[in-house]
């Protein structure tokens, strides 16, 4: 992975009709999304911390 996917956007307080019927909700859509982010995020800042060390030991 060269760069980190941008954080998705957190929905508006009005863009959840609120009725608890919507399958998924965008709460749900967002959540998920939002878990995936920071996973990939997780990886691309273990990555990056290796290629330091690496270039800092000459490896």
């Amino acid at each position: 992975m060269k760069s980190l996917p941008e954080e998705p956007e957190k929905p508006l307080r009005d863009d959840c009709c609120g009725g608890g019927s919507c399958c998924p909700c965008i709460w749900d859509v967002y959540y998920e999304k939002l878990a995936k982010w920071k996973e990939a995020k997780r990886e691309f800042e273990q990555l990056n911390n290796k290629e330091k060390v690496s270039v800092k030991t000459g490896d």
